[in-house]
């Protein structure tokens, strides 16, 4: 048995992989996609050149070509020490990652209607890497866990009692390992024990969440029941109006046709009527596209309204913090969301921000900001392959 962990991260047609070395230093990743099509293909990290997979391979097929291929170029040389994966929703039963076994496998299964775009495909490629490697050990570490400590006034709906004791309803969470990771980096980056740090955790991508983190632990979100709720996203709507539902279907438009444009459709993609990716939009943007500039309008607006919503749920602050694809990389979205809060004291360096805070300590706030304003890359596999080797006990 060699000293590697291995990654896996099962999406609905693609699957990611990544090494980790003992030390949770990455040795090597790939990604597997258009998987169930026949131009199914798969890509290592630092070649060009893509691998070939059989028309429609599926996820087990998929990951057993990374598997030689990593072989073969020897970065993995017998088992790896350990296996996390990534998965989604695990409901209330699971307040942390957990070892894999038929009874985990079990409840999994029973809160996949919480996520059923999401949980089965996890449980695939749970299923796929057991064949590969019955012997090694398998943690599952879940999007929701890290949210499992929010109090009942920030997760319950006020909605009948019913709801939430029969049928589970309540405020959930998710990004939960990529908040996680922000508590623990944005402690370190401040000299501070992460039981003594307070944030507010802004994870911006395709998929946008806020976060309240109070002394480590997170005690308010912004997505809910599923992954829908809450900010502005790439093609999902964030928040609107329940009634819209009722109101839709007096137009003639089914409950499954709503899901699909609230999910699909809607957020950055709707509003612009262009693209979903930030990077074009402020491109457009600069040019003069009007529906552009709204999209971004919007997107900053609601996140600002949601980190001012936030404070509420912290008895102090110690930084504000930004990541995911966007928080991490677009100065705009930064600037013109922090114009939002002046009333909270917090003001942007221009000049760190363009520069990411990477010339600062992941600093972009100027120096009479009231509260530190911090950029932090996340590293969702980074926590997955610790967790791994924790409950391994490697």
């Amino acid at each position: 048995m060699e000293d590697s962990i291995l990654v896996v991260n099962s999406g609905s047609s693609s699957v990611k992989l990544a090494l980790f070395d003992k030390h949770h230093q990455k040795k090597a990743s790939a990604l597997a996609e258009k998987l169930n099509k026949k131009d199914a293909i798969a890509r290592i990290s630092g070649s060009p050149e893509p691998i070939e997979l059989p028309a429609g391979a599926d996820h087990q097929q998929a990951l057993q070509i990374l598997i030689e291929t990593f072989t073969r170029k020897e970065l993995l040389q017998g088992q790896p020490l350990a296996i996390g994966h990534r998965v989604v929703h695990g409901g209330e039963t699971f307040r942390e990652a957990a070892l894999i076994d038929s009874k985990t496998i079990t409840a999994i299964e029973k809160v996949s209607g919480l996520a059923p775009l999401h949980n089965p495909v996890n449980l695939v490629g749970i299923d796929a890497m057991q064949s590969l490697f019955p012997s090694v050990p398998q943690v599952a570490v879940f999007d929701t866990a890290y949210h499992q400590s929010l109090p009942e006034k920030a997760y319950r709906y006020a909605l009948p009692k019913h709801c939430y004791e029969v049928w589970g309803v309540r405020r959930y969470g998710f990004h939960g390992t990529s908040h996680h990771f922000m508590a623990q980096e944005a402690a370190r980056l401040l000299g501070k024990a992460v039981e003594n740090t307070s944030i507010i955790s802004a994870h911006l991508g395709n998929g946008c969440s806020i976060t309240a983190i109070q002394d480590g632990k997170s005690v308010d979100t912004s997505m809910g029941l599923t992954p829908l709720e809450g900010l502005v996203m790439g093609t999902r709507s964030g928040d609107v109006d329940p009634g819209l539902f009722d109101y839709l279907s007096g137009r003639g438009v089914s409950a499954s046709e709503v899901h699909t444009m609230l999910n699909n459709d809607s957020g950055l993609m709707g509003l612009s009527g262009h693209t979903n990716d930030m990077r074009t939009l402020c491109e457009l943007a600069e040019k003069g596209d009007k529906p552009a500039r709204l999209a971004i309008d919007v997107f900053c607006f609601r996140l600002a309204r949601y980190i001012g919503a936030m404070t509420a749920s912290l008895t102090h602050l110690d930084a504000v913090v930004f990541t995911g694809g966007i928080g991490e990389n677009s100065a705009e979205v930064r600037q013109e969301t922090i114009k939002h809060l002046s009333l909270l004291g917090l003001t942007i360096d221009p000049e760190r921000n363009q520069q990411h805070g990477k010339q600062t300590d992941n600093r972009v706030s100027h120096a009479d900001s009231r509260f530190p304003i911090l950029t932090i890359p996340t590293n969702e596999e980074l926590v997955i392959a610790r967790e791994a080797s924790r409950l391994a006990r490697l």
